[in-house]
């Protein structure tokens, strides 16, 4: 039975090698896969999926405008698919988490969604928290923190290296930019820090 999952983590953890690895389990068996990626997070080029380990995949793009059901059954037009991979799914709407609902339940394909849960204030984004409520399984990804605990959260630096705690809620960035932290490292981070 299909089902939609949500893969979850902070920064720096591996959600896109696992992806990309899901996917080529999936076809290395025979079965064909459709990789979906938001379109403006263009860092390994437009409708490139790409790990910091070096290994990348071609995908499909959507936007904030997209209809992921249309977009799903016109793909499964065209051919079986045997899962839906979708990157970057903290950038998706809650519509577009309801199309992808969708997709599962009346096209019976899986779809399986990596992404942020938080972003670097500690807040879900709409996308992610749509998918908290909608997922049938949410798995985490882990990362660590440079203690050796479990990152939960991520901090967003400047050019000097700077630790903000506001601005937009989303800026394309990679290590250069973000730092995966435990709770309380993020806490200290972001001036957050108990009184005696």
């Amino acid at each position: 039975m299909p089902k939609l999952f949500f893969n979850y983590s902070t920064m720096n953890a591996g959600k896109s090698t696992v992806l990309l690895q899901a996917s080529h389990n999936y076809r290395e068996n025979g079965m064909e896969t459709y990789l979906l990626t938001a379109r403006f997070d263009n860092r390994a080029g437009e409708g490139r999926i790409a790990s910091r380990i070096g290994i990348g995949e071609t995908a499909d793009t959507f936007d904030t405008a997209t209809d992921l059901f249309a977009k799903i059954a016109d793909r499964l037009d065209q051919g079986q698919v045997a899962c839906v991979f979708v990157d970057e799914a903290q950038f998706l709407t809650t519509d577009q988490v309801w199309q992808l609902a969708r997709a599962v339940d009346d096209l019976s394909v899986p779809v399986m969604c990596y992404g942020l849960r938080v972003d670097f204030r500690g807040q879900l984004f709409p996308g992610s928290a749509a998918l908290l409520a909608l997922a049938d399984e949410m798995r985490e990804v882990r990362t660590i923190c440079h203690c050796g605990k479990k990152a939960t959260m991520v901090v967003r630096k400047d050019g000097e290296g700077r630790v903000l705690t506001d601005g937009d809620q989303v800026q394309i960035g990679g290590n250069e930019t973000y730092v995966s932290l435990c709770r309380r490292h993020w806490r200290e981070a972001t001036g957050d820090r108990a009184t005696p």
